[in-house]
C-alpha cells in the first residue's frame, strides 16, 4: 500500500507545481501583452516575448537557476501536453478562418502576390540552409541528408502569420481596403501551400527509406481524401440549418472538438505532427453552416486556445538559448533576418508592382506579409521535434519571427501614413475643394 500512497503524493505535488506555473505564465503573459498594446504592437507579440523571458533568455541569466526553480523538470511534460492542446485548437482556428471569398474580383493579383511571397523566400531560405549546413549540429538532426533541413527552412521562410496579420489589418482599419483584402487572401493562399510543403518535408524527414516514404505519402493522401469526400459531406448534412431538427450549439461544439482532436491524432499517428490534422479539419469544416447555427462555438474554441497559447510560448522559450549562439550563431541570426525580410518584401512588393499596383500599395503589401509571429513558432517547433533543424537554428529563427513581427507595425505606419498624406495632397490640388473626411489628419487616424 506504500507505493500507491507515494504515487498519489507525487501526483499531488506535481499538480500543485503545475497550478502555480500556470498562474505565473498567464500573469506574465497578460502583463507583457498589455505592455505590447501600449507600444502599438500585437498582444500576441508581448505573450511571445513573455514566454521567452521565462526561459534561459532572461531568467536563465539570473543566479540561482531561477528558471529551473519556477518551471521544474517534473512539471514540464504536463506543460508540454497543455501547449500541444492549445496548439491544435489554434491551428483548427487558422484553418477555419481561411475564406476563399477574399479571392473574388482580384484573383490575378492575389495569385501573383502569393506566388512572389512564397517562391522567393522559399528559394532564399533553401539556399541559406544549404550554405549554412556545415554549421548545423549533426547530432541534433534526425536526417543524414541536407535536403530535409533545406526544404524545411525554405518552407519556414515562406510562412506569414495569418492570425497576427488579420489582427494588424483590423487594428489599422485596413479590412475594408483593397490592400488589406489582398494581403489577407495572399497570406491564406501561401500559408496553405507552405503547410502542404511542410507536410511533405515532415514525411521526407521521418521516412527511413523509399518504401516508408511512399507509405506515408499514401496515408496522407488517404487522409485528405477522407476529409474531402467523407468528413465534409457528413458535416454538411449534420449541420445543415434547413434540417427539420437543426443542430444545437452543444452538439456543434462536441462535434468540432471531437473532429479536430481525432484529425490531430491521425496525423500524429502517421508520424507527422498533430497540427497538420487540426489545420486540415479546420479547412474542411462547412463554415457557412456553423455561422448559421452556432457562430459562438468557434469563438469558444479560440478562447481556450488563447488561454493555453502562453503555455506554448513558455515551452518554446525553454528551448531558446542566446548564450549558446556564439559568433557563428550571431552570423546565422543576421543572415536569417536579412533573408526573411528581403525575400518577403521583394517577393510580395515586386509581384504586386508587376500586376499594376501603385508603389505605395506594393510596399504596404511587402511590409504586411513579412510578419511571421505565432505561426512561425508553430512551424519551428514542428521542425525541432522532427529533427529538421538544430537548437541554434531554432533560436535564430525564433529571433527572426519576433523581429519581423516587431517591425511590421512601425513600418506599416510609415508606409501607409505616407500613402494617406500623398492622397490628401492630390485631393487639395488647385481647383479641388477637399471634403473634411478626406483631410490628412483623418487619413492618419484611419490607420
Amino acid at each position: 500500500m506504500a507505493e500507491p500512497t507515494m504515487a498519489a503524493g507525487a501526483a499531488e505535488q506535481v499538480t500543485g507545481i503545475l497550478l502555480a506555473d500556470l498562474a505565473l505564465i498567464l500573469g506574465v503573459a497578460y502583463a507583457f501583452a498589455r505592455l505590447a498594446g501600449r507600444l502599438r504592437q500585437p498582444a500576441v507579440l508581448g505573450e511571445i516575448i513573455a514566454g521567452l523571458a521565462l526561459g534561459p533568455v532572461l531568467l536563465g541569466l539570473l543566479p540561482g537557476e531561477v528558471t529551473e526553480t519556477l518551471l521544474p523538470m517534473a512539471a514540464r511534460p504536463y506543460l508540454q501536453v497543455l501547449a500541444q492542446l492549445g496548439l491544435v485548437m489554434f491551428m483548427f482556428g487558422v484553418g477555419y478562418q481561411l475564406d476563399a471569398s477574399h479571392l473574388r474580383g482580384m484573383r490575378r493579383q492575389v495569385a501573383a502576390v502569393s506566388a512572389g511571397a512564397l517562391l522567393l523566400p522559399f528559394a532564399l531560405g533553401t539556399a541559406l540552409a544549404v550554405t549554412l549546413y556545415p554549421w548545423f549540429d549533426a547530432a541534433e538532426l534526425k536526417t543524414d541528408s541536407r535536403i530535409g533541413p533545406s526544404l524545411f527552412l525554405g518552407a519556414a521562410m515562406a510562412i506569414t502569420a495569418f492570425p497576427v496579420l488579420a489582427r494588424i489589418i483590423a487594428e489599422r482599419g485596413l479590412q475594408r481596403d483593397s490592400t488589406g483584402t489582398i494581403a489577407l487572401a495572399s497570406a491564406a493562399v501561401q500559408d496553405v501551400l507552405a503547410w502542404c510543403i511542410l507536410a511533405g518535408v515532415a514525411a521526407l524527414v521521418r521516412a527511413t527509406g523509399a518504401w516508408p516514404l511512399a507509405v506515408l505519402a499514401l496515408q496522407l493522401a488517404s487522409f485528405v481524401c477522407v476529409l474531402v469526400y467523407v468528413v465534409r459531406p457528413a458535416l454538411s448534412w449534420l449541420l445543415d440549418p434547413q434540417r427539420r431538427r437543426a443542430a444545437k450549439a452543444p452538439f456543434v461544439q462536441v462535434l468540432l472538438l471531437t473532429g479536430l482532436l481525432c484529425c490531430a491524432w491521425a496525423t500524429d499517428a502517421m508520424g507527422l505532427h498533430a497540427v497538420f490534422g487540426a489545420f486540415a479539419f479546420g479547412v474542411c469544416v462547412p463554415r457557412g453552416h456553423i455561422d448559421a447555427l452556432a457562430p459562438e462555438v468557434p469563438e469558444r474554441i479560440e478562447q481556450v486556445s488563447l488561454l493555453l497559447l502562453p503555455v506554448f510560448f513558455t515551452v518554446t522559450g525553454l528551448s531558446v538559448d542566446f548564450a549558446g549562439l556564439g559568433w557563428n550563431g550571431t552570423a546565422i541570426v543576421i543572415a536569417v533576418i536579412l533573408v526573411a525580410c528581403v525575400g518577403k518584401f521583394v517577393g510580395a512588393a515586386g509581384a504586386a508592382r508587376l500586376t499594376g499596383a501603385p508603389s505605395r500599395q506594393a510596399a504596404t503589401l511587402g511590409v504586411l506579409l513579412n510578419a511571421r509571429g505565432l505561426t512561425e513558432l508553430v512551424i519551428l517547433n514542428v521542425g525541432l521535434s522532427l529533427g529538421a533543424i538544430d537548437t541554434r537554428m531554432f533560436t535564430a529563427m525564433v529571433i527572426m519571427a519576433v523581429v519581423t513581427t516587431l517591425i511590421t507595425g512601425p513600418l506599416l505606419g510609415l508606409v501607409h501614413r505616407e500613402q494617406a498624406i500623398t492622397g490628401a495632397k492630390c485631393e487639395t490640388a488647385p481647383g479641388h475643394t477637399p471634403h473634411p473626411s478626406h483631410s490628412p489628419m483623418n487619413s492618419r487616424g484611419s490607420t
